[in-house]
């Protein structure tokens, strides 16, 4: 059977196991039990020791089992005992250093004398025992521990050595227990008594003392007094072997369970008694309960220091708890209170570091409950959940104890939070497994952590040291700023009437992040932004990926919020692309709970019709950040903006899952050349009191065929701004310029007509059609001009309005101002752009000029000025033209004396007609031509009106 060994308690365990093993009875024909137990502590002058902390002079324990008188061979006991556990009050502890041990094999060597060759100073009390041969008196001597127990105590039954293994429980509130295993079934006893010395070295137990305990029996009462034959004095110092509980919550009891060999109980996995089979027989003493607990001592301490000083970096944390505790070894004081919960809250600004779920596992709380003595990977906690160690020192064990520090499952935990440890102390040699769950609270703005112990082992411990790992995947980020900062706990003690305590610690940040200089305060951190971006594939007038990356290094504000501005030309194709519906972003964004991200991974909000490329964000300080990756979705209107993007991104981090983060882009499309400029919403800084410490966020176009290159090669940037918490803006530019333009066609085919009136003074409309190949590279338009033959010019009488603008701007232009209409179809669009033509003043000309409002999915204003040439035709020139791919334009000019613009000089069809054009590419290219107008000569009917 596996045993649980604990410092504080072996010893008195010890006491209570060895009295169980000697026995003495009176019952005839009865069941195998134990027809008396009984268990006490004592003062030297033989009243009960109830005074709490304190070192009672002895622990007495008598336990007798049934009997019966067999006719042949007199009295004997009714089955022979097996197994015989004692459980001792919680808060009753021994020491395992009180006194030297003597060798198992000497204890075994028995001399001829009845007992063994043990030094007197390994006697830590004295037992009597009866059996059907008599009752014999024999010391209790501290054996060399059997593994899986604290302290082993021995003595001798007649001529049976019985063994009492102590340790403590594997499972809370872990008292000392102590037991006889496998008892030898020769042993025959029938009633017993032990007494366990709680100062084995005080002289007052000298005369009992190893070979000084007499054979003799007392005159008064055999079971309750022990014979000396002589002093056996020792040099050993006075160190308390046994201690009292240091709680008074009231009357305390032990408990014991027993089974016999002719009807052995079934044991747990763990080895401990299933105390479901009835062949263990079970019973109860009452003790009174502990007094004078409002006197005790209460005095812990607290340190800290981060493994990694530097300001913003991974670092892991070593804390200590420590107890002075005098009174437990001093055979005349009183050991101090235990702790009963502890409440630790780190500084602020020393949070949690996303970089930690790198390669993280969690514990389960199925694998925590099976977590056993013998260590188990299989079932127990997984190694990757394992994120410090801890080590416990006690006056009361030579070797320290050890165990590690695991990360609980989210939501699956005795909390059910999203944050909580599992500490799990394991010594196999001794028996001693203790766990232990930590309750992790995150402040939700500031991220502050508070973690809290509650119903803490009472065992005593003079230093309880924690270390979180360091690395750069360390679990913890230190402050941004150089400083000291503190560290409370509030400690509150078992022991009734003893105040709380709270006590401090300082924590250095000394240096900079990197090395760098150490900023004292946030506002003096800089703002470091960088930023990259470029398509993958720069050739001109060709489709690739676009990435915009914008990172910072440690040790700098953080980001709040990217804004960026694309070069013209670099577009996005619409054709095809669903919007994702606003109720689908809603429904993305409700998903902001705990544990929602895993839902939109199996069951995304958007279509993936709407998907047009990924997100990747990288968190953490240090080396090795977090990347946590999520997709774009093209959107309709959003603030103002025709176009946006719904970036969702299900923030789960190793074995964290903290929802859904959305943030939208407005896309902005510039009128006049279609540049694209986003502007992104806020960015999350913290989630669920976890900061997110954003160290890069990339955004990649990777949707097949939807990023297109520009068709002009001239150099180029991408601008940028960053925007920190802090409100700090830095702007930002990346160089940007196309390749291979030279391999571009361009070839633009402008057909022209002038409808209705063909005589002189008559007032034709105008209908242009400008048409592009629809396949081949080819680079598109820059600058469009077309001048008119000198027939035709500007008739200002028939102008009824203008528009102005700051009224195009608006949109508000008056009906009046509309003098035509224009469409635009591109294969970037499913539908054409379309829209008024206005004549529009306070352009800088001398002319009105002509301006088209095409809209649709996004909003293009072409400018037209307006002149004549030497000759005194009528010209229009598009100075600025979108570089975006356009298969077809229309522009249509209302006609008639009353709306139309353009009037006759002569009679159209005494001579064809000739309009002058010049196209130029964006990639340098010219296209230069005289075209034929079309009109309506040869007509039966002159429309327009006018003279011949």
């Amino acid at each position: 059977m596996s045993r649980v060994g604990r410092i504080l308690t072996v010893v008195s365990v010890c006491a209570s196991t060895l009295l169980l093993a000697a026995a003495l009875a009176a019952s005839a024909n009865a069941a195998y039990g134990l027809n008396e137990f009984d268990l006490g502590f004592e003062n030297e002058d033989g009243s009960a020791a109830d005074l709490s902390g304190s070192h009672p002079y002895a622990i007495s324990t008598v336990v007798g089992f049934n009997q019966h008188v067999d006719p042949q061979f007199g009295v004997l006991p009714d089955g022979n005992v097996k197994d015989l556990i004692i459980k001792l009050p919680v808060g009753f502890v021994g020491s395992a250093r009180a006194v030297p041990r003597c060798a198992n094999g000497v204890f075994l060597n028995l001399q001829p004398n009845g007992r063994p060759p043990c030094d007197d100073d390994t006697a830590v009390g004295a037992s009597l025992t009866q059996t059907r041969s008599g009752i014999f008196a024999n010391p209790v001597f501290n054996l060399v521990p059997s593994p899986g127990s604290v302290v082993k105590l021995g003595f001798f039954a007649f001529n049976s050595p019985v063994t009492i293994e102590v340790g403590v429980d594997q499972k809370p509130p872990y008292k000392v227990s102590s037991g006889l295993i496998d008892v030898s079934q020769a042993s025959g006893v029938l009633r017993g008594r032990v007494q366990l010395w709680g100062v084995p070295a005080a002289p007052s137990h000298d005369p009992y003392r190893g070979s000084c305990l007499g054979t003799g029996l007392g005159s008064i009462d055999p079971f309750n007094e022990f014979t000396s034959r002589g002093v056996c004095e020792t040099d050993l110092p006075e160190t308390p072997f046994l201690t009292l509980a240091r709680d008074c919550p009231g009357p305390l009891s032990t408990t014991y369970a027993t089974d016999s060999w002719q009807n052995p109980g079934a044991l747990l996995a763990d080895g401990t008694p299933d105390l479901s089979d009835p062949n263990w027989l079970t019973g109860t003493d009452p003790l009174a309960a502990m007094t004078g607990c409002a006197e005790l001592d209460f005095a812990p301490t607290i340190g800290v220091s981060a493994t990694n000083p530097a300001a913003e970096s991974p670092s892991g944390l070593d804390f200590d708890l420590s107890v002075s505790d005098p009174g437990l070894t001093d055979p005349d004081g009183r050991a101090g209170s235990d702790i009963e919960k502890a409440v630790v809250t780190l500084p602020k600004g020393l949070t949690t570091n996303p970089a930690v779920a790198g390669g993280l596992g969690a514990c389960t709380q199925a694998r925590y409950n099976a977590e056993r003595l013998e260590f188990n990977p299989a079932t127990g906690c997984p190694d990757d959940a394992k994120v410090g160690t801890v080590e416990v020192t006690t006056p009361l064990l030579e070797q320290h104890l050890h165990g590690q520090i695991y990360v609980a499952k989210q939501g699956d935990n005795p909390f059910n939070s999203l944050l909580a440890l599992y500490m799990i102390i394991r010594d196999e040699e001794l028996g001693v497994l203790i766990k232990q769950p930590l309750k992790v609270e995150p402040d939700p703005q500031s991220g502050q952590l508070t973690t809290t112990v509650s119903d803490i082992p009472q065992l005593p411990f003079s230093n309880f040291h924690l270390h979180f790992r360091d690395g750069q995947r360390a679990p913890l980020i230190t402050p941004a700023t150089c400083g000291s900062y503190e560290i409370g706990a509030d400690l509150t003690p078992y022991a009734d009437g003893v105040a709380p305590v709270h006590r401090t610690a300082s924590l250095e940040v000394s240096s900079g992040a990197g090395g760098g200089l150490c900023a004292a305060d946030p506002a003096a951190l800089p703002a470091a932004a960088g930023f990259t971006a470029g398509t993958l594939d720069s050739t001109a007038g060709a489709y690739s990926p676009f990435v915009l990356r914008l990172f910072r290094p440690d040790g700098s504000q953080q980001l709040s919020r990217i804004s960026a501005t694309l070069p013209q030309g670099l577009l996005g194709k619409l054709a095809g692309i669903g919007y994702c519906p606003e109720a689908q972003i809603a429904q993305a964004a409700s998903r902001d709970g705990e544990g929602q991200g895993a839902s939109e991974i199996a069951q995304p909000s958007c279509p993936a019709s709407s998907e047009v490329g990924e997100v990747s964000v990288l968190s953490g300080a240090g080396t090795e950040p977090l990347q946590v990756g999520g997709r774009a979705y093209l959107a309709g209107p959003y603030k103002g903006a025709p176009l946006s993007l719904a970036i969702i991104t299900p923030a789960i981090a190793g074995p964290f899952d903290l929802g859904v983060v959305v943030v939208r882009t407005a896309l902005q499309v510039n009128p006049i050349t279609a540049q694209i400029e986003a502007l992104s919403d806020p960015i999350p800084t913290i989630l669920h009191g976890l900061p997110l410490v954003l160290r890069s966020i990339e955004v990649k176009m990777s949707r097949p065929q939807f990023t297109l290159n520009p068709s002009g090669c001239e150099p180029k940037s991408i601008a940028a701004t960053a925007t920190t918490t802090l409100g700090a803006v830095t702007t930002l530019a990346e160089y940007f310029q196309a390749s291979r333009c030279e391999a571009l066609k361009f070839k633009p085919r402008l057909a022209l007509a002038l409808k209705g009136a063909t005589r002189r003074s008559g007032h034709p409309a105008l209908k242009a059609v400008l048409t592009y190949p629809k396949k081949g590279a080819y680079s598109n338009i820059a600058r469009a001009q077309v001048g008119l033959p000198p027939t035709e010019f500007l008739d200002q009488g028939s102008i009824r309005s203008f528009c102005t603008q700051p009224d195009l701007k608006a949109a508000t232009c008056p009906k009046e101002s509309i003098y035509g209409r224009a469409k635009a179809f591109s294969p970037l669009l499913d539908k054409p752009l379309e829209g008024p033509v206005y004549l529009g003043v306070g352009y800088g000309h001398q002319l009105p000029d002509l301006v088209a409002d095409l809209n649709g999915q996004i909003r293009v204003l072409l400018n037209g000025k307006v002149d004549t040439t030497k000759r005194k035709g009528l010209r229009n020139t598009f100075e600025v033209v979108p570089d975006a791919p356009v298969s077809k334009f229309v522009l249509e000019l209302q006609g008639g004396p009353k709306k139309g613009l353009i009037e006759n000089s002569e009679n159209l069809c005494k001579k064809p007609q000739r309009a002058a054009t010049r196209f130029v590419a964006h990639n340098g290219l010219v296209h230069v031509a005289r075209i034929p107008i079309r009109n309506g000569c040869g007509a039966k009917k002159d429309s327009g009106g006018g003279r011949r």
